[in-house]
């Protein structure tokens, strides 16, 4: 498969790789990660959860990592064939292209249910679908680089606001509510780790991400940072909402992380409450996720027509439109992301390994220094 990119000119720098890992993966899943991980664990040792998930998330981005260092300047879609033949490769970038479409679809359902809900009562989903389309379409046309400059900026606001958050929530804070520490056992733990790895997931763009690279051999400290940055957040997110909301009233909100927030205010400020400067930035957040995981199904298919990438994402568009309307409901929307955090674990937790060990065996590649 020949490349339709020119990684020459529409490069990015470590930190900016960082930035769009991150981004990539603090999407939709915060907003319901704490119900999510005590509906499977029912115990305030969820935090447990995290943790080891975000250890797994890392070890799985290692075997990309090295996959992706053995073959520089290409990216998966590119190098599959060298490994498995053109074949299979065909079939399993089919399998990645649909999964990016749906996650496509995913996050854009999720951002316009929070719109719809929060902000714009009223107002069509499909309007505000095509709304979020046609401005990711204006940006995604820029390539790559465009897009790591918008995330540039909407990440330090989200980090700001974050902290913000947790000073704010100290003094209702009671660590009671997270004790005991494994009453339960280890066993609701482990039950925990599945829907904390589908939050987690977002290691997996580095397969594209290492290709436009400056300097590829520094892709491990993007992985460092696009894993355990979200990981604290998350981790901080489920901690707070505990023991702030109690475990009761976290486990039945659907929005657990907006109801902490909801929870303490200022007077005489701009913002006496906060919920609605989280939904903004929130939906900031959920945005350049979407457009990340546009790209990432556009490349795709890019590369297997041999064709330009900006051609392609109008082609993906009605595709994406169509899947988000797919859902009725916001429980319904809720769930297919939870197939998709399961796919994505498979997908990309246990095809890399395989992977690697098929391009050494058959001696694909450059060998790590």
């Amino acid at each position: 498969m020949v490349s339709t990119t020119n990684k020459h000119t529409d490069q990015i720098t470590t930190a900016q790789a960082a930035v769009l890992v991150i981004n990539y993966t603090l999407g939709a899943s915060i907003m319901t990660i704490s119900r999510n991980l005590l509906e499977a664990a029912r115990t305030p040792d969820i935090w447990i959860s995290v943790i080891l998930s975000g250890l797994i998330c890392f070890l799985a981005g290692l075997f990309i990592l090295w996959l992706c260092q053995r073959f520089r300047g290409k990216t998966l879609y590119e190098f599959m064939p060298e490994i498995t033949g053109k074949s299979v490769a065909y079939v399993i970038i089919i399998i990645m292209i649909v999964y990016f479409i749906t996650m496509s679809a995913y996050e854009l359902r999720m951002m316009t249910e929070v719109t719809s809900d929060f902000l714009l009562e009223g107002t069509p989903r499909w309007s505000i679908i095509m709304a979020f389309m046609w401005i990711a379409l204006y940006l995604n046309v820029g390539g790559i680089n465009s897009m790591a400059r918008l995330n540039e900026i909407v990440l330090p606001i989200t980090l700001i606001f974050f902290m913000v958050c947790i000073l704010s929530s100290l003094n209702l804070f009671d660590i009671k509510q997270l004790r005991p520490v494994l009453g339960a056992g280890i066993t609701p733990v482990l039950h925990g780790i599945m829907p904390a790895l589908s939050a987690l997931t977002g290691y997996e763009i580095l397969f594209i991400l290492i290709a436009f690279m400056k300097t590829p051999k520094q892709g491990i400290r993007a992985l460092h940072a696009g894993v355990w940055i979200p990981t604290m957040i998350i981790l901080i997110t489920v901690i707070l909402s505990i023991g702030v909301l109690g475990l009761y009233a976290t486990a039945n909100k659907t929005y657990p992380t907006l109801t902490l927030v909801r929870s303490y205010e200022y007077q005489g400020l701009i913002f006496e409450r906060f919920e609605s400067l989280m939904l903004v930035i929130w939906i900031m957040q959920m945005f350049t996720s979407f457009s990340i995981m546009h790209y990432a199904a556009s490349l795709g298919c890019s590369t297997m027509f041999n064709k330009k990438p900006n051609s392609l994402l109008f082609v993906t568009l009605p595709l994406i439109f169509i899947v988000s309307m797919v859902p009725k409901t916001l429980m319904e929307t809720v769930k297919l992301g939870e197939m998709l955090g399961v796919a994505s674990i498979i997908l990309f937790g246990g095809f890399p390994p395989i992977l690697l060990l098929v391009s050494v065996i058959r001696k694909k590649g450059m060998r790590r220094k």
